[in-house]
């Protein structure tokens, strides 16, 4: 056997699960911003939403910018269609805070931020006969344009959009040469469902289905043996676990507890010091962790064929690493330059796919190695796990002004496009673009649950429709597509995926656990072979 791999594979994914503490999270990238804390009454109580600028140079495109509505103004069209090409103006003076000297026919005027209220602004370009107003931000970021607390009641019948300093200042000396200046602005819905949202929901269901899978075949496969072992009344093999446990950790209550305590304080510290060096680290530790994780799963599917089963069982012994299969040695050259090349090229469009992959892989191994002994742990985990992404999802606002978890995933303070540890794919059919994501926290923690059960239906001899694999599975894909659902009707906003994941696929165990009368047993003794090591199940030789 590798022991030696096997424990480093039992380490790692003790590392990897805490690492992805930061990701559990389902998100599709923010376009209508509600706010709570800004004022509103009649008159100024628009959403802020994200604005596209679409901009021509003498009748040729120059591509288009993102820009933020303000909380008063005219709405914007949502389909491109719609939106009217419109020649710019610059103000002058370019505060906009008193009568522009320019005469206005209808054209878009361009300003600068500050000396007076937005709506001041607003009301002065639209008196002097302006379309729209586009106001420079002083800094790159966007800044919700609100009204005066003190002002009275706003009636203002223009668009006003601001625009980050580097876009605005591009315009304004576009402008300051005398060229032909238009632009179209437009704030484009989100489709109710995209393509991207069904094949992340396909992939979650389908690593869950196949970690689960291999985690029973692995463990009916261990009872077998030591079945085999009883029979022949060898004394020095009695009471033996399962030769395969070795490289199995299996989760306590108490371990269960101190993940999610150590979880939060790595989420804390990666909120609190993410960095782009941060963000490297992150990437090595995925790299080492989907190269091992690409190498487990590529052995035990290679070694499934007959011609490869001799490479599998023939060992080697390697420094450090101890004895290692000739299998292993072929495919680990292969893994390791997948998860190189993916490092190296992660920030090109197509890096998602080896992201993917990677991941895929990694959480496979993870619910292999790792495993809930009973309900009862499982319980304690998965609704630790609950707590904590509403926590860090929701409550965290109120004492951090800005979600701790989206605001990790996302990677804002890093200057990277977030950390590693998600599953992604673009959205195809969003005209915002971006990705559709998932974090691993929410497959990993409730794929050990749904590995259980099979395990355990495996182990009972129970069928597929009297077991509880079925069950589960199906009401974890129903807890993720009503997250996909709030996701959605949430425009986008990240949603904690185990919100709604934990009660779907914890209650209906429970649920059937206490119908059936096995909740006791479930709860305390968990798989069959763990009752009583001497206890021989029924093999079909028998």
């Amino acid at each position: 056997m590798e022991a030696a791999a096997k424990r480093s594979r039992a380490i790692l994914a003790v590392v990897v699960i805490s690492l992805i503490s930061g990701a559990s999270l389902v998100h599709a990238g923010d376009i209508v911003h509600h706010d709570d804390k800004a004022p509103t009454r009649p008159g100024c109580d628009n959403n802020f939403v994200l604005v596209k600028v679409s901009t021509w140079i003498d009748d040729k495109e120059e591509g288009e910018v993102v820009g933020v509505g303000a909380r008063f103004g005219l709405t914007l069209e949502s389909k491109e269609k719609d939106a009217h090409k419109t020649r710019i103006a610059l103000a002058d003076p370019p505060d906009c805070c008193t009568t522009p000297k320019n005469k206005l026919t209808g054209e878009i005027i361009l300003v600068h931020r500050g000396k007076c209220s937005f709506t001041t602004k607003a009301n002065v370009a639209e008196a002097a006969g302006a379309s729209a107003i586009l106001i420079i931000n002083n800094r790159t970021e966007l800044f919700k344009m609100v009204c005066e607390a003190d002002e009275p009641d706003v009636n203002i019948g223009i668009p006003v959009v601001m625009l980050p300093q580097d876009a605005g200042e591009s315009l304004k000396q576009s402008l300051q040469k005398k060229t032909n200046v238009f632009v179209q602005l437009y704030s484009p819905k989100r489709p109710l469902v995209d393509v991207a949202e069904v094949f992340l929901w396909l992939m979650a269901v389908g690593t869950i289905l196949c970690a689960s899978y291999w985690s029973a075949w692995s463990a009916r496969e261990a009872a077998i043996e030591q079945d085999k072992l009883l029979k022949d009344a060898s004394d020095e093999y009695l009471g033996t676990e399962a030769s395969y446990s070795s490289g199995v950790v299996e989760i306590t209550t108490t371990s269960a507890i101190v993940f999610i305590v150590v979880a939060s304080c790595f989420l804390l510290v990666l909120y609190k010091k993410m960095s782009y060096v941060f963000i490297e680290i992150l990437v090595v530790l995925f790299a080492i962790g989907g190269a091992e994780g690409l190498q487990t799963c590529l052995v035990a599917l290679l070694s499934c064929f007959r011609l490869l089963q001799n490479a599998a069982k023939s060992f080697i012994k390697v420094p450090f690493l101890g004895a290692v299969s000739y299998l292993t040695l072929g495919v680990s050259p292969f893994c390791v330059t997948c998860a190189v090349l993916w490092a190296v090229y992660r920030r090109y469009h197509f890096a998602w796919i080896g992201q993917d992959i990677l991941g895929v892989a990694l959480i496979i191994t993870v619910i292999q190695i790792i495993q809930v002994p009973n309900l009862k742990v499982g319980t304690v985990l998965l609704s630790c796990a609950f707590l904590y992404d509403i926590f860090w999802v929701f409550v965290s606002k109120w004492m951090f002004h800005e979600s701790v978890m989206i605001m990790v995933a996302r990677g804002d303070k890093s200057g990277e496009d977030g950390i590693p540890m998600l599953l992604k794919i673009p959205r195809m059919f969003d005209p915002w673009g971006g990705y559709s994501i998932i974090g691993f926290g929410d497959i990993i923690l409730p794929g050990l649950l749904v590995a259980f059960s099979l395990r355990y239906d495996w182990l009972s001899n129970k069928s597929l429709r009297d077991g509880y694999f079925l069950w589960t599975m199906i009401a974890y894909g129903l807890g993720l597509l009503i997250t996909y659902v709030a996701l959605n009707l949430m425009d986008g906003h990240g949603q904690p995926a185990l919100l709604y994941i934990v009660p779907f696929t914890l209650g209906t165990f429970i649920t059937l656990g206490i119908k059936r009368g096995d909740l006791r047993h479930l709860w305390t003794k968990g798989e069959p072979n763990r009752i009583c090591p001497h206890v021989r199940l029924q093999s079909s030789e028998e």
